[in-house]
């Protein structure tokens, strides 16, 4: 797929509907030779549409006016080429606990949750939050999770939470002013409720914090794993994270996760994670697949706004 194909697949499938800015934004650097040029440039983990707008947003660009983003980029580009070159797209989204909870509220409780891609960690608290699916709310704390399920009875309560461990290349640190300032960046341009819900789990993972540690998912996995207390369910899980590795990396990680104890559970697009027999997705947008054991359960979507049960 050519970095044009790419912005407008962007567009189509994961703007659309959810963020009409990066949609027109989009589109206009898929028809915008300079900027192409540009990007083409780059490593191909690093041409992707979040990454380059949140940098943008982060160094105090203008996002929602695709001339203005054109005429910002050219002129700043050594410094953004930098930030894109040193930086991933760590979008720490609490919302997709959501879509988490009703497998993790089924297991044998009391949990060790173990993420693979933590950035701040601020999924590793699905305990603390609150839910609402439709008129069924489970939960009684902040911030408060919506989620719009389809074939799904919602969990009766929150799962108990006994130990939290992040693996991450790149830990980010809620108590470090520049890394929410990332965090923030990250968030599509009009989304103040998710910025809002990033403040409210900023301020319980500050107040509790996780374990997390820098290091490779193969690599240092299970020196990680083995710190999990033994009286505890194993959890390893990870969402939206391995589109950004390598696929023969990919491989090694499903071989090893596959024989740590435990449970693994995958909340990742189609294309990086394949299933057979997969029922059709609901619509044209984007979906990732909810998956438990190599079992695939449910299509959600990648902010955890909205899953359709079907394991």
């Amino acid at each position: 797929m050519t970095t044009a194909e790419a912005y407008v697949e962007f567009a189509r499938r994961e703007a659309h509907g959810v963020s009409p800015t990066y949609e027109r934004l989009s589109y206009a650097v898929a028809d915008d030779h300079d900027l192409l040029a540009l990007l083409d440039a780059l490593p191909p983990a690093k041409r992707q549409p979040n990454l380059l707008y949140g940098v943008v947003r982060w160094l105090g660009g203008p996002v929602d006016d695709p001339a203005a983003f054109h005429d910002y980029v050219l002129t700043h580009w050594p410094a953004i080429d930098t930030e894109l070159r040193r930086r991933a797209t760590q979008t720490n989204e609490a919302g997709r606990c959501a879509v988490l909870l009703p497998v993790l509220a089924a297991l044998p409780q009391p949990l060790a949750l173990l993420e693979v891609g933590a950035s701040a960690g601020l999924c590793l608290y699905p305990d603390r939050y609150a839910y609402r699916y439709g008129e069924h709310e489970v939960g009684d704390g902040e911030p408060i999770l919506e989620c719009a399920a389809a074939g799904l009875v919602p969990p009766r309560r929150v799962p108990r939470v006994v130990w939290r461990g992040g693996l991450d290349l790149n830990p980010l640190d809620v108590r470090d002013p520049d890394d929410v300032s990332w965090l923030d960046a990250l968030i599509w341009s009009e989304h103040a409720h998710r910025r809002a819900r990033l403040r409210a789990a900023a301020a319980v993972a500050a107040a509790d914090p996780p374990l997390l540690v820098r290091g490779d998912l193969v690599d240092d996995l299970p020196a990680l794993a083995a710190r999990a207390p033994a009286e505890a369910t194993l959890v390893i899980f990870h969402t939206s994270v391995l589109y950004q590795v390598p696929a023969a990396r990919r491989d090694a990680f499903v071989r090893l996760v596959g024989e740590l104890p435990g449970h693994w559970i995958a909340n990742e697009a189609p294309e990086v994670l394949p299933y057979e027999g997969l029922p059709d997705s609901p619509d044209a947008a984007l979906h990732n697949v909810l998956a438990l054991d190599g079992k695939p359960l449910a299509w959600t979507r990648g902010h955890g706004q909205a899953m359709t049960w079907f394991g």
